[in-house]
């Protein structure tokens, strides 16, 4: 009688979690949370199973020290963007040439899983005097509803989110602000120019100071780090058909913000601009709407944790880390907001969002012996 083939045990890059908010029909975080949920509890942490939204679970994870130190929480996100376009099956990991590959090896399931082997590696004895808190969220990649959740309950004296870095310390990140400008016509028939305004026409007299603000934004003060903020129009839509004059265009923008910069400010510069197009172009009239917003991050350089990872790296890598800022927003900024210190330190590699995505298993090494040296003092 022949022997049934093995089966391989699932992976969390084998496991589909894909944020339905990305996709709609997208798996959600659910089987990987389970697979999640299992291994740390098999390994004596104590699992708290967030799960506000549902089938958008978040865990915490926690090994309580045995008291007088300092807590640390570990952050990683759970899921990933679409498996569409893909090249090759994403959801079966692969080794070739020293690396991982599959749809969230780099962005950033590598990164979450080398921070679950660190911690189970740096509390196994038990001689820990803070806790070690693992987070690991759901949905990074759209509104980071699982950090936001996960910080309604728990809290830590620090934070590192294992977002990939290359293996270099990140003390800063933009921020952004989404906003939608509605510009109103009059809606006619295209023979009677005299009834109509058109709202697409129109809505270029926004878009030639939009992108003259974008050249001003470039050419003023610089964070030294991150550079300048940015905006750009990201969406348009109007008009219903070729012989009508459109009634409304929406423009979506996006604005990418710096330390100093804020939403509300934002919206200010905004309303200016468009303030002066209707005080002096003739049937200019719109609407400000603005959508989501996320704060830019900035840590401390100097902090405990910025240290003490630091001086990790520095051991592990044999020179000192590169210092970096990131341009896309992460969930440090939710976690400075709570009042946690926090940095991003993660693996290298590439790919994130791409067509073909991978880690390299050497830094998913270093990465892992880092953070384990980095719990173990921090939390002593």
């Amino acid at each position: 009688m022949s022997t049934p083939p093995r089966r391989r045990a699932p992976t969390v890059i084998s496991v589909d979690s894909v944020n339905p908010d990305l996709v709609p029909g997208g798996a959600g975080e659910s089987v990987v949370a389970d697979l999640c949920g299992r291994w740390l509890t098999a390994r004596g942490f104590e699992v708290h199973r967030l799960e506000r939204r549902p089938r958008r679970p978040s865990l915490v994870a926690i090994a309580r020290g045995t008291g007088g130190g300092r807590s640390l929480m570990l952050n990683g996100h759970l899921d990933t963007v679409g498996l569409a376009g893909y090249d090759g099956d994403p959801l079966a990991p692969r080794v070739h040439d020293g690396r991982m590959y599959g749809r969230g090896a780099f962005d950033m399931k590598g990164g979450t899983a080398a921070m679950m082997v660190a911690a189970a590696r740096a509390t196994a004895h038990g001689f820990l005097r803070g806790d070690v808190i693992l987070a690991c969220v759901a949905d990074e990649e759209h509104g980071s509803t699982g950090t936001e959740e996960v910080l309604k309950s728990f809290t830590a004296d620090a934070a590192i989110v294992t977002e990939p870095s290359q293996l270099q310390v990140t003390l800063a990140h933009k921020g952004f602000a989404w906003f939608e400008v509605e510009i109103e016509g009059r809606a006619a028939h295209g023979s009677r120019p005299e009834l109509g305004v058109d709202a697409i026409a129109k809505a270029g007299h926004f878009l030639v100071p939009l992108e003259d603000l974008g050249r001003r934004l470039a050419r003023g003060p610089a964070h030294p780090l991150l550079g300048t903020g940015t905006v750009h129009a990201s969406v348009i839509r109007g008009g219903e058909e070729p012989s009508t004059y459109p009634a409304r265009c929406r423009i979506t923008l996006e604005r990418r913000t710096v330390p100093g910069e804020s939403a509300d400010g934002v919206e200010r510069e905004l309303t200016a601009l468009l303030d002066q197009l209707a005080s002096t172009v003739p049937d200019f009239r719109y609407r400000l709407t603005r959508g989501l917003d996320r704060e830019p991050f900035q840590a401390d350089p100097g902090a405990p944790i910025v240290c003490t990872l630091t001086r990790h790296a520095e051991r592990a890598l044999g020179h000192p880390p590169v210092v970096r800022a990131e341009p896309f927003w992460t969930d440090c900024a939710l976690l400075d907001r709570a009042g946690i210190p926090c940095l991003l330190f993660g693996v290298d590699g590439a790919g994130a969002h791409a067509a073909d995505e991978y880690a390299d298993l050497g830094s998913l090494d270093r990465l892992t012996d880092i953070l384990t040296g980095t719990i173990a003092e921090f939390c002593s």
